[in-house]
């Protein structure tokens, strides 16, 4: 049960932000009390309260009004934090803290929530929860155990929301909702109606598809049926095909005979043509070639071949003199260009070498140049020649130094003379600041000690003026006191208190007794009420399990035949599915293996119209090979033909070498024939008998020599032709070879390969039929135990709710055994009214006796109280006559004091003056000296650094002229000279040796071409001799072809050739009608299968049938909301009739205990209900009113009621509701619960409290929270027994909010 203990509130709103602002309230059981003016700070404790528990700030603040304002503070930024002790539900200890700050900055506010920890102390540790791990709030209202509305608008309601009971309509219905939880219950109906809604839209949609579907599902059966005729018509148009073909085979293979005999005889005819050709052009060649040649040559062939080997070994001999002279060029060319290399290197080198010395001259120059500066710079003499030598160098170098060291010495002095005079010129500043600092500090303690004096004087003054009275006062209190004692003493004689509590004792025996049987009467209505409920509820349990007994009936009946002609036995829903499982399994496996089927069929026939494809392809090319390659060659040997085409390109190609030779050759021969004395024939040395016959021989030379040209024109054009034709011929070798690769094995191959595939299609399809059978089977029974599973399902759901029907009518017949039901619920009713009568008449007694009690004994303490304030405040004023005569005596000591610091004050600032003018002057002495210090400082560095600069830059020179010296670059420059001149010798001798072997490699070449026309010569009379033997093998062969060629029938075979050609060309012309009808077939069903294909036919089945499924189940779906909606929407409306006749029957009671007047019997809560609820309507709606009730007439209490009944009325109505709804948390808080309330009425709301209190005093939670303004509605309050403490809130000198605990009898005191 969770209650509040402790809270400290710092910074919120009028509280101070410091530590010693931070106030601490406990709050008490049962009742807490705080008092205090307006603006003192009151409500604030129930905002911090409600911030502490829920995290929600006052209404209409925005967060930095919450807090303290930093303009008041006068601070930027303020920080405030509230800690809140309290038990939980569980009865834990638990702890809050929420800090918050607000900055300022301009005139805008910015506020920020810091950190906030809850605290649980269990079993003596703290365990701890920050808000960035967890969620405070909610942590909150799980330990309290009440629901933040409740926290809200009942418990810790805000004074300007006290009144929202007698709200406007949707702002009461809000409230009430939320206080009622029913909320999230209500947001699931509405979940419920909007998903009923959406599946009934579902099934308008699934309706609307299954027409689209069932039209898509009939198409597509028409398109198979379709394409299973057009598949019998195809495989019809197979067959003939196949019959045409079975006769083309034995048409082709003869005609393929005759052709091979005609092509043999059109090889005879091909082949004597060309040995006729071959012959006739031999003959012409050989003619031509003797034409060509100067003369036969007319020994034997060994004497021939002799001269002709004799003259291959002299060109042979001068070819490789000639290969030798080559080497012996190239190896003097490489070494010309190694030549040109090393002189262009050295060329390279000697010009570097050139610019390093120009360089070194151009340092020593400037070297000499800066030395004769610096020396003229230092006003050194001795430097003013050029060059210098070493030993001036080093003096040079020696002089600079000594003048860099006396010129450091120089600027080192200067510097320590400025530092001695500038520390002297401090010592005196710091002299005259400790002193001057002194006397500031002597004139600032007397002023504080002349200040705490005066102070302590008007003290003492104002004692001494509120002294002066107390002489008279002293008087008038000593008469007070004896008359409040006289009247004190008279007031308890006549009190009868004793006697009045007596009598409230017996009240309170009688009205136990009347609440015990009040009890039994409460306790005998309810097990009335449960026996009839469980009569009633019998019932209609019997009459569901008669109903669903019909309804599995029926279902058995319905499908018994079907499911036991397909299982053996009539299956529940479990074996059913586990059946339709197996099933599908088994439809799916059998649809796989005829989609494999169907696959491999597809593909086996693709790959015969390959195959056939392929066949046309190859025997085409073969035929295209063949008759090219008779165009070519003219016969089948082309190897042989090849031989001997190529050698007489050789014959031609050397006479035409020859002919190219023969001019040079005969003008050498006429030349060496006229100028010798004794001429002899140049190729058999034979000489001449006579002159007539070496004039024949010139003269028989000189007309084969005009006839040259002519003879190498046609020779060229004939080698060019054959040329031609031995290139035509090469190519055909490839030709060749894939003639005989597609006659020895592509085409039987392929034929094989076609033969192979139709007997694979004929298997393939004999399988697919198998398999569609099987398929149509199993679909059949899986459609039918489908169409049964709804049913089956539906059956076990209904066996199961018997199942659990019996159970119940078990369970009533139970409750109702030995139950006796004589009496009526009329009965009962009667006696709790006569009962509850004489309950109220007790109770109003007992009340009127305790406000007697409480009465005289409020009167007797505010006595009492009177006499101990006035004793009391007689005995101060005693005390303080006595201290005047002291007081006086002061007044004037301090007075002498004061006016002597005086003194010593105006003489000390005189004296600060003058000593400020002199420290201003030294220190400007002091800023002058070190200006002129740095000035000096900064010419003596220039000076010694232009020095060294200039002789680094001398060193510079020096280091370079030395690293040329020693590296020795003068005689490395005059080696480089020498050896480019020795390598400019070695090339001009090169190149003169390169020129003799380029002179005598012409010479070689001059004889070697006159050496070929030679050659020319002699292959040209071998090849005659060679041509003559090949004549005459021609010649044999063709007889033989001839004598061949007669032996066979040409005219019978090509007539035999004609007729199959015109049979073949009729049944060709059949098979492509055929063909052309066939491909027509294939294409019409590739087009419906492709339709087949299509999205809206491939499973329009499938599609149908689900959507069936679906459209089904969500019927269903809908008919079990409404089941769900209507339960749950009876429950939330009996939950809310039970909690508002409770809270009305409380309010009533609060109401004519507490309301003085007559014209209200009492107020209660209405809420109007649309019973017509479903589902498929709007939800129920709650319209909550608070109504009036006077006699038998009810009226709306909202603009009819008075301010004060107003409050009254909403006041009572969070008394009802926190004591409904606050079973967990027994708090409750009421702000100014007195405003615009009459005396009777407060008087009656007190009373009314009191009782509260006493009737809850055992719920050990319970706590009442009560701020108020009105100090008599406390003294009320304080007469019962249950308060002796309350707080007291007021503004201190710092207008801060102070919280202090006070006696109920000092507010009685007070009050009188």
């Amino acid at each position: 049960m969770s209650k509040i203990r402790k809270m400290s509130i710092q910074g919120v709103r009028s509280f101070g932000i410091e530590d010693k602002d931070n106030q601490v309230i406990t709050f008490f059981d049962p009742l807490t009390v705080l008092v205090g003016p307006n603006g003192a700070g009151k409500t604030t404790i129930i905002e911090c309260l409600k911030y502490a528990t829920s995290g929600d700030m006052p209404p209409g603040s925005k967060g930095s009004s919450f807090v303290h304002d930093p303009k008041d503070a006068h601070e930027t930024e303020v920080r405030a934090q509230i800690r809140l002790l309290f038990m939980d539900a569980n009865g834990e200890k638990m702890s809050v803290q929420r800090a918050m700050s607000c900055t300022m900055k301009g005139k805008t506010y910015t506020f920020k929530s810091l950190e906030q920890v809850i605290v649980r102390i269990k079993d003596g540790k703290k365990i701890s929860l920050s808000s960035k791990c967890g969620e405070i709030d909610r942590e909150m209202i799980s330990a309290l155990g009440v629901s933040k509305p409740v926290l809200n608008n009942v418990i810790f309601c805000h004074q300007e929301d006290s009144n929202w009971p007698l709200s406007e309509g949707k702002a009461l219905k809000e409230k009430f909702d939320s206080i009622f939880a029913a909320t999230k219950y209500i947001k699931a109906l509405d979940t419920m109606r909007q998903l009923r809604a959406k599946k009934a839209q579902t099934v308008k949609e699934c309706q609307m598809e299954l027409r689209y579907l069932k039209q898509n599902k009939e198409k597509a059966q028409q398109i198979r049926e379709t394409v299973a005729t057009k598949e019998a018509q195809l495989m019809a148009s197979k067959d003939s095909i196949q019959q045409i073909e079975n006769q083309i085979g034995p048409l082709e293979t003869r005609q393929h005979d005759i052709d091979m005999k005609l092509g043999k005889v059109m090889k005879f005819d091909n082949d004597i043509k060309a040995l006729d050709s071959r012959k006739k052009q031999m003959e012409e060649d050989n003619r031509e070639l003797e034409e060509t040649m100067e003369q036969v040559f007319q020994g034997s062939d060994e004497q021939l071949q002799e001269i002709y080997q004799n003259h291959q070994r002299t060109v042979r001999e001068k070819e490789r003199r000639l290969t030798d002279c080559q080497k012996e060029l190239e190896k003097a060319s490489r070494e010309c260009q190694r030549l040109n290399r090393i002189r262009a290197d050295l060329l390279m080198e000697q010009g570097r070498l050139q610019l390093e010395a120009d360089h070194h001259t151009d340092n020593i120059k400037n070297r000499d140049n800066e030395v004769r500066s610096l020396s003229s710079y230092l006003e050194m003499e001795g430097y003013d020649r050029l060059p210098f030598s070493t030993l001036q160098l080093e003096s040079f170098h020696r002089q600079v130094k000594q003048r860099l060291e006396q010129e450091n010495q120089t600027a080192s002095q200067v510097m320590a003379d400025f530092q001695e005079k500038e520390q002297q010129k401090q010592q005196s500043i710091d002299e005259m600041r400790d002193k001057k600092t002194g006397l500031e500090r002597t004139v600032e303690l007397k002023r504080d000690l002349q200040g705490k004096k005066q102070h302590e004087l008007r003290n003492i003054r104002t004692e001494l003026q509120r002294l002066e009275g107390s002489s008279s006062r002293l008087q008038e209190l000593e008469s007070e006191l004896s008359k409040a004692e006289r009247e004190l003493q008279s007031t308890v004689q006549n009190s009868n208190v004793e006697e009045l509590k007596a009598e409230v004792v017996e009240l309170q025996r009688e009205k136990a007794e009347l609440d015990r049987t009040q009890r039994q009467l409460d306790k005998e209505m309810e097990t009335l009420n449960t026996h009839t409920t469980a009569r009633t509820q019998m019932d209609m349990l019997k009459r569901d399990k008669t109903e669903k007994e019909e309804q599995v009936r029926k279902i058995k009946s319905r499908h018994n035949e079907d499911l036991v002609s397909l299982l053996g036995y009539f299956p529940n829903k479990r074996q059913l599915e586990d059946w339709i499982y197996t099933k599908s399994k088994e439809v799916n496996a059998t649809r796989d293996r005829l989609a494999k089927l169907n696959k491999d069929l597809a593909s086996n026939e693709q790959n015969k119209n390959h195959i056939a494809a392929e066949v046309r392809k190859k025997e085409q090319q073969l035929a295209n090979d063949e008759e090219k390659f008779f165009n070519v060659c003219g016969s089948q040997e082309l190897e042989q033909d090849l031989g001997k085409l190529q050698e007489d390109l050789e014959k031609v190609s050397k006479q035409r070498a020859m002919l190219a030779g023969a001019t040079a050759v005969y003008t050498q021969f006429i030349g060496q024939l006229t100028e010798e004395r004794e001429p002899c024939c140049p190729v058999c040395q034979r000489t001449f008998p006579s002159e007539s016959d070496l004039q024949e021989v010139i003269s028989d030379m000189q007309s084969k020599l005009r006839l040259v040209p002519d003879k190498l024109k046609n020779t060229e054009q004939d080698l060019k032709r054959k040329e031609k034709k031995r290139d035509d011929m090469v190519a055909l070798r490839p030709v060749r070879q894939s003639i005989v690769q597609l006659q020895e094995k592509e085409l039987p191959e392929l034929r094989n390969r076609l033969q192979t595939v139709n007997r694979e299609i004929e298997r393939l399809k004999s399988d697919v039929e198998e398999q569609d059978t099987l398929l149509a089977t199993q679909m059949s029974e899986e459609e039918t135990a489908k169409a049964c599973l709804q049913d089956i399902s539906l059956m076990d759901k209904y066996l199961m709710d018997l199942k659990e029907l019996e159970r119940k009518i078990a369970q009533h017949a139970s409750k109702l055994q030995g139950v006796d039901l004589t009496r009526t619920t009329q009965q009962v009713s009667q006696e709790k009214q006569e009962t509850q009568h004489k309950l109220d008449t007790t109770s109003s007694k007992m009340e009127l006796k305790r406000k007697l009690i409480q009465d005289q004994q409020d009167q007797i303490q505010m006595l009492k109280s009177s006499v101990n304030e006035t004793r009391a405040e007689k005995l101060k004023l005693s005390s303080d006559m006595q201290k005047q005569q002291q007081l006086e005596e002061q007044c004037i000591e301090f007075t002498t004091e004061i006016q002597a610091l005086t003194r010593d004050i105006r003489q000390a600032k005189e004296q600060l003056s003058p000593l400020s003018t002199a420290l201003e002057k030294l220190q400007l002495e002091k800023q002058e000296l070190m200006e002129r210090k740095k000035q000096k400082q900064e010419e003596c560095q220039e000076k010694v650094s232009a020095i060294k600069e200039r002789v680094k830059a001398i060193t510079s020179f020096e280091r370079e002229i030395t690293k040329y010296v020693d590296e020795g670059k003068d005689e490395y420059k005059e080696q480089k000279e020498s050896e480019l001149q020795e390598t400019n010798t070695q090339l001009h001798e090169a190149e003169k040796s390169k020129e003799k072997i380029n002179k005598e490699m012409g010479n070689i070449r001059q004889d070697i071409d006159t050496q070929k026309v030679q050659e020319r010569w002699l292959q040209d009379n071998l090849t005659l001799r060679k041509r003559v033997e090949e004549l005459k093998e021609v010649v044999a062969k063709r007889e033989v072809l001839m004598k061949d060629m007669g032996n066979m029938q040409v005219l019978q075979l090509r007539q035999e050739r004609r007729e199959a050609e015109r049979k073949m060309e009729d049944l060709k012309k059949n098979r492509s009608i055929a063909l052309g009808r066939q491909k027509g077939f294939e294409e019409d069903i590739m087009h419906y299968r492709k339709e087949l294909r299509e999205d809206q036919y491939e499973k329009a089945d499938e599609r149908y049938k689900n959507k069936m499924i679906t459209m089904r189940t969500t019927e269903l779906v809908i008919k079990d909301l409404d089941l769900y909606y209507k339960a749950l929407d009876q429950t939330i409306m009996k939950f809310h009739s039970m909690k508002m006749d409770e809270i009305n029957k409380i309010i009533r009671d609060l109401w004519r205990s507490t309301y003085r007047g007559q014209d209200i019997e009492y107020v209660e809560i209405r809420s109007d209900v649309d019973e017509n609820a479903s589902a498929g309507l709007r939800r129920r709606v709650y319209n909550y009113r608070v109504v009036m009730v006077k006699g038998d007439t009810p009226s709306d209490m909202r603009g009819r009621c008075s301010a004060g009944q107003k409050v009254l009325a909403s006041l009572i109505i969070r008394l009802a509701l926190a004591e409904t709804f606050c079973l967990n948390c027994g708090i409750l808080a009421l702000d100014e619960p007195t405003t615009n309330l009459d005396r009777d009425n407060i008087e009656s709301l007190a009373h009314a409290l009191v009782e509260i209190i006493k009737s809850r005093s055992r719920q050990r939670n319970f706590q009442l929270l009560v701020i108020t303004h009105d100090e008599d509605f406390v003294e009320l309050l304080g007469r019962s027994s249950y308060i002796e403490h309350f707080y007291r809130i007021r503004k201190n000198q710092d207008q801060n909010s102070e919280i202090t605990k006070c006696s109920i009898s000092s507010l009685s005191s007070y009050l009188h």
